[in-house]
């Protein structure tokens, strides 16, 4: 039987260019909701319990998403998720309470969840395993070029002058909606289809609890959770330590583009970077040092000490989601991959939920700076873990960790060593994953 046809590259870059205007929305949103609570008079507590509101309906919905990929097509995941996303913006912007604005914050993030597990997912299916480690690094590229823009076109359009902060944070909103619906453009033949007849696996559930006892798959949810965590608070509460420290929205909305101008540049050079100093070192280090970064937050420097740090902290944050997405996918079973990246993203929502009310509690008590310092805990342990679980499994890196050397086809392996299998794109449709 011919091997299957290997899709071209232009499916990637759609996805990262439809990634870049879903995750543009959300990022624009985020700030200018904590913007509209405030204007509609919330508190510190009241604007965590908002944010851990986008992350509550993503916790019930992953994994019966992940089981629904593992045997279908990914694909129509993105336009439903896009959707969800543009009217959670909309009917943010014209919620006229706190009640309803969580309400549709969460919407928002159960169309983000949607988005990101069909696009996780199809990135799994569709790379060799030796192209995982770039191809996601290529793929969240997207989303920090989101967290670039959006950021600043938030802080451009939101105003507090002359108490204009609720009609201009209603305006973010809405075009935050309007950018969400560009990236339907792209979202065309992104899916490659299997040759006809080719043999699909049996559809049979992997139980989730085989999953998380995977070696491997715990350290990378943990991990993906404590940097997704250490982002997702840096959006919501920055503007709260702008608003006490009197740093205009403007220049809080271009504090959080230079970090993700930062995280960019960090995925541009990661494969080079994970040949030099290798996966559990860059996990490692790069965790402990944002650790030391987000607790540093706390501390009432000047603005430009402010963007320094912030501009390291990126370039930090940006190792852990392409890393853990790549740790997960080739830790867990073959026909539960999707499902795993559920289960990842369901660590992230867990997160998404917990830290920002916990933020909320801790800031209520100690100041808006005290959830920065519970960040920088939450890294230095996702560094250790790093540093165990860092190594990839053997044959399947790009040179980051402990990689074990694959004997050459028709050698006879090192004593102890696994058998040589071909790659996967040289293997016969029956023997690779289902399509």
């Amino acid at each position: 039987m011919p091997p299957e046809p290997r899709p071209g590259r232009g499916w990637l870059l759609r996805l990262v260019i439809a990634f870049a205007f879903a995750q543009g929305a959300v990022s624009m949103a985020r700030p200018a909701v904590s913007y509209r609570a405030l204007s509609l008079g919330a508190d510190e507590q009241a604007i965590g319990v908002i944010t851990g509101v986008y992350a509550l309906l993503p916790l019930f919905a992953a994994v019966p998403l992940g089981r629904r990929t593992d045997h279908g097509r990914c694909a129509p995941l993105l336009p439903v998720g896009v959707l969800l996303i543009g009217g959670g913006c909309a009917l943010s912007g014209t919620s006229g309470s706190l009640p309803a604005l969580a309400a549709w914050s969460g919407v928002m993030g159960l169309g983000h969840l949607c988005f990101v597990i069909g696009a996780q997912s199809l990135v799994a299916r569709q790379s060799a395993p030796a192209e995982q480690d770039r191809n996601f690094g290529h793929f969240t590229i997207g989303a920090s070029l989101g967290q670039l823009i959006g950021p600043i076109a938030a802080g451009c359009l939101i105003s507090e002058r002359d108490g204009a902060m609720a009609r201009t944070s209603a305006l973010a909103l809405i075009v935050s909606a309007a950018v969400a619906a560009v990236s339907l453009t792209s979202l065309w033949r992104i899916e490659h289809r299997a040759a006809p007849g080719a043999p699909r696996g049996p559809d049979r559930k992997v139980p989730v609890g085989r999953i998380l006892r995977t070696r491997g798959v715990p350290a990378g949810i943990f991990i993906s959770l404590a940097v997704l965590c250490a982002t997702d608070i840096l959006t919501a509460y920055l503007p709260v330590v702008g608003e006490n420290r009197g740093i205009a929205p403007a220049t809080v909305g271009l504090l959080l583009s230079l970090r993700a101008a930062a995280t960019i540049a960090c995925r541009l050079v990661m494969t080079p970077m994970l040949r030099r100093i290798g996966r559990a070192a860059l996990l490692s280090t790069t965790c402990l040092l944002g650790g030391l970064l987000c607790a540093a937050v706390a501390l009432p420097v000047p603005v430009w000490a402010l963007a320094v740090m912030l501009a390291v902290l990126g370039f930090c944050l940006g190792v852990g989601q392409p890393l853990s997405m790549t740790t997960v996918v080739q830790a867990a079973p073959a026909d539960a991959r999707s499902t795993a990246l559920a289960l990842r993203l369901t660590g992230n929502r867990l997160g998404q939920v917990a830290a920002p009310a916990s933020a909320g509690l801790i800031a209520g008590v100690a100041g808006t700076a005290a959830p920065f310092v519970m960040l920088g805990a939450l890294l230095v342990g996702a560094a250790g873990l790093g540093l165990r679980r860092g190594g990839t499994r053997a044959g399947t890196g790009t040179g980051g960790g402990t990689v074990d050397k694959v004997p050459a086809p028709g050698a006879a392996p090192a004593p102890g060593a696994p058998e040589y299998q071909e790659p996967a794109a040289e293997r016969p449709c029956a023997e690779r994953d289902p399509a």
